[in-house]
């Protein structure tokens, strides 16, 4: 059979030579032979992506344009070419979806007339491409060419842009819905954020995105009234402007007519194409995490995530204490109790412990020598908020100040930007933590793409639509939670902040003053723990309101955030998904709704051999109309391949925690 299976291999390889569509057409397949990618030079470098030999993406161009260098399409012919197979496996720093990652392709390498590769790799589960070039001197790229043509009348799920008043489209938070609009709607000039998925009944689920961004803009996508897209890149920033307010931050004033200066031999980012025949198969997708740059920090075994509290979400808006809530010591030792009480290894301290514009001014009633060492007395740690703008000016000295606290994970905000001169920013930010032994997440930022791979203390980012929306807006519902394992997630992890205590039904789903109440039931927030990848996960609930419930903190204290294996029962786009992910021997199963209640059949086929004790955390009887209702059942016993049913409420879910005994 192993002979069998590399006879195979080596025919399928050979079919670059002695099949296409014409004498210079170029063919690759991927390892099993079901995706198909065909390039050819014509004016622009052009390339086609079938499945199960059905064409998927119809003829697209490639091109790299450049202002004192030919272009990628200069002299229109096709150098050279080779094929080979790669089979390794990468062990994950810190470990999202899995430990150990298979890494298995065909690469396609063609060379150019021009100072210029292109490199093709098709995976099982998905496509691949980056330009490469290798000039001598920089080189100063006025645009580049990536389009997405689809077949038929496909729809898109895709994160628009809303323009903000106080500056061009470029600035955005990368926090949007993600509707589905008919592909051919999207007109010239609306564009949004990958990753965006692409559905028609005849082919699979396609996600476009991409992986490895450095020193080079991230790609927006852009629509042309057609069902193609479009990659669209913010110019080169040449005049910036602070704003003012509470939360300052750098605004474009003007950009270059293009869009990166660079040196001249490097490779640019992976353009990505996800192609799944099942839904569930999108949401434990890593091909992101595979292509994207090993680990620059060296020995990473500093990097130790894992959950905490914050209170930015509630507004420290505690109750039954003796003391007035808010910004001062007795809260934050109040939080630090709370974690020490259910397992929790950190607080943050959000914006607001110190001036925003200088990280050396801390809010007078806050004593941080006190905080410190109370912290360090109950075995918890302490976690700082910080203004992307301050931090940047102030970099050196506050992570010296960090390292004397014996902080090790902070949080930058307010970035809003993926220009070339904004990625440099994430670069050299994360560098310098890493050297202070500090990790980093970033809000307001673009999906990681990889990032977390090259920078593994780089333990989480936002750049999605969670929690905090509660707290004015209606945005947030179970459909979009259910939305966004199979798109956001494809880039990497999110910071969402599940875990708020205040549980809405649908019609009772409204923002109110001082209670941040989430649409869906208790157990839906509960189970945003288990299905979202997210190695440093924040508990944003109040912690007044988890005293009173002690079972129920002791399940969402203890939780795991990173994992040795994942599997994906059963989903759809949407409507629900099931998740069960393994750390070291124990298993762990969370599964949500969107508003339609239904009843799952899950079976433990996942499991290992033996008897597993179970903790069940579901939806209570009266659920659908107190969202807050939930049951606890402790010590049940399953073995592999037991079934068990499990009733969603409307906006529901579930979590289990199976101890192997």
């Amino acid at each position: 059979m192993l002979r069998y299976s590399r006879l195979l291999s080596i025919i399928s390889l050979l079919s670059v030579t002695i099949s296409g569509w014409s004498s210079d057409t170029l063919k690759v397949v991927s390892p099993t032979g079901r995706i198909a990618v065909r390039v050819w030079a014509e004016k622009q470098l052009k390339y086609t992506v079938s499945f199960d030999n059905k064409i998927i993406l119809n003829t697209s161009s490639i091109d790299l344009l450049l202002l004192n260098k030919p272009s990628l399409s200069a002299d229109d012919a096709i150098k050279s070419h080779s094929v080979k197979s790669v089979s390794e496996v990468i062990t994950s720093t810190v470990p999202e979806k899995r430990r150990l990652i298979p890494d298995i392709y065909n690469l396609l390498e063609i060379k150019l007339k021009q100072a210029y590769k292109l490199e093709f790799r098709v995976y099982d589960d998905g496509v691949a491409y980056r330009i490469l070039t290798s000039f001598k001197d920089s080189v100063i790229v006025k645009d580049e060419v990536a389009e997405f043509s689809f077949p038929g009348k496909p729809t898109a799920i895709i994160p628009l842009i809303h323009k903000r008043d106080d500056a061009d489209i470029f600035h955005t938070s990368f926090e949007q819905e993600y509707p589905e609009l008919a592909l051919d709607s999207i007109k010239a000039g609306a564009m949004g954020f990958s990753p965006v998925l692409i559905r028609s009944e005849a082919c699979p689920v396609v996600a476009i995105t991409e992986s490895d961004l450095e020193d080079y803009p991230g790609m927006f996508i852009g629509g042309t009234g057609t069902s193609r897209l479009k990659g669209i890149f913010a110019g080169y920033p040449l005049e910036e402007k602070s704003t003012e307010g509470t939360y300052p931050q750098f605004l474009v004033t003007k950009r270059a007519p293009y869009i990166a200066k660079t040196i001249g031999t490097r490779s640019f980012p992976w353009r990505v194409l996800i192609i799944a025949s099942e839904d569930k198969q999108l949401p434990g997708n890593d091909l992101v995490y595979r292509l994207a740059s090993p680990s620059r920090i060296g020995d990473a075994s500093w990097v130790k995530p894992g959950n905490l509290t914050d209170e930015w979400i509630i507004g420290i808006n505690l109750f039954n204490v003796p003391f007035r809530a808010g910004l001062n010591t007795a809260s934050y030792k109040y939080y630090i109790d709370f974690a020490r009480r259910f397992g929790f290894d950190r607080i943050m301290m959000d914006a607001g412990w110190s001036d925003n514009n200088d990280l050396f001014k801390i809010t007078p009633a806050i004593n941080m020598d006190t905080l410190v060492r109370y912290a360090k007395e109950n075995n918890v740690k302490i976690s700082m908020w910080t203004l992307a703008k301050t931090l940047d000016r102030q970099l050196d000295s506050a992570l010296n100040q960090f390292n004397r606290w014996g902080v090790n994970f902070i949080m930058t905000d307010f970035i809003d930007r993926d220009d070339q001169k904004t990625i440099r920013f994430y670069y050299r930010i994360a560098k310098a933590c890493a050297e202070h032994k500090i990790m980093i997440m970033y809000h307001g930022a673009y999906p990681p793409k990889g990032f977390n791979r090259t920078f593994p203390n780089n333990v989480a980012r936002e750049g999605v639509l969670g929690s905090e929306y509660n707290l004015w807006s209606n945005r947030v519902t179970p459909a979009h939670d259910v939305t966004l394992p199979f798109t956001r997630m494809l880039a990497g992890g999110f910071d969402y902040e599940p875990g708020l205590l205040n549980n809405a039904t649908e019609k009772g789903t409204r923002p109110v003053d001082g209670i941040v109440r989430s649409p869906g039931t208790r157990c839906h927030q509960l189970s945003m723990f288990v299905v979202y990848d997210s190695p440093m996960q924040i508990f944003s609930g109040n912690p007044s309101e988890g005293y009173r419930e002690p079972d129920f903190m002791e399940i969402v204290g203890h939780l795991p955030t990173t994992w040795d294996e994942t599997v994906r029962k059963d989903a759809k786009i949407g409507e629900f998904i099931v998740t069960a992910r393994k750390n070291n021997n124990n298993w762990f199963v969370g599964g949500m709704t969107n508003w339609t209640e239904r009843d799952l059949e899950l079976k433990f086929d996942f499991l290992d051999d033996g008897n597993y004790k179970a903790t069940v955390c579901k939806d209570g009887i009266n659920a659908d109309r107190y969202a807050g209702d939930y049951v606890i059942q402790k010590n049940v016993i399953i073995k592999k391949n037991d079934t068990i049913r499990i009733h969603l409420a409307p906006g529901g879910g579930f979590l289990l925690r199976l101890d192997k005994q």
